[in-house]
């Protein structure tokens, strides 16, 4: 016997996001994207490629979720002493608030579209990008490490 689905279709995720109070608009940045929005929080989401598929959402993430700033969805930037709110134009320090919004927010919209809701995001706010400050400049000076069969400089076998 085919398996039914319990994850709604794209179309019927939008509607059910609509009912529960979301702001579902279409989104210019991406074809065929809308932007779902509540409390100051926002995430673009497209039909999912393997939506035939019975056991994934219809719906995917195409930019996860953030805070909204003029219309733009903002990045999650972590900087080891402090999270910041990263636009294409703006950086500004995150508030407790706004980790709040966007906690409440991506678990209610996950819950809702049949996404996968993992233990370490149900915990708090996840980042996007870690960038620490003491790790920056790192990877550029690592030096070509030396083989054991060549001499090393100051090396003299005389």
């Amino acid at each position: 016997m085919k398996r039914t689905s319990s994850h709604p279709s794209f179309d019927q995720a939008l509607a059910l996001l609509r009912a529960h109070s979301f702001d579902v608009t279409p989104y210019a940045g991406i074809a065929g994207s809308v932007l779902a929005g509540k409390s100051g929080a926002g995430a673009v989401l497209v039909a999912a490629p393997d939506a035939k598929n019975a056991e994934a959402p219809a719906a995917a993430f195409a930019i996860p979720p953030g805070i909204v700033v003029k219309g733009e969805v903002a990045r999650l930037l972590d900087r080891g002493y402090q999270k910041f709110i990263k636009t294409s134009q703006y950086e500004l320090p995150a508030t407790a608030s706004q980790l709040q919004a966007i906690h409440a927010f991506s678990e209610e919209l996950k819950l809702l579209i049949g996404d996968v809701s993992l233990y370490n995001e149900s915990l708090g706010t996840t980042s996007d990008v870690y960038r620490y400050d003491r790790l920056m400049g790192r990877e550029a000076a690592e030096a070509e490490p030396a083989q054991p069969w060549e001499l090393g400089a100051g090396v003299d076998l005389r």
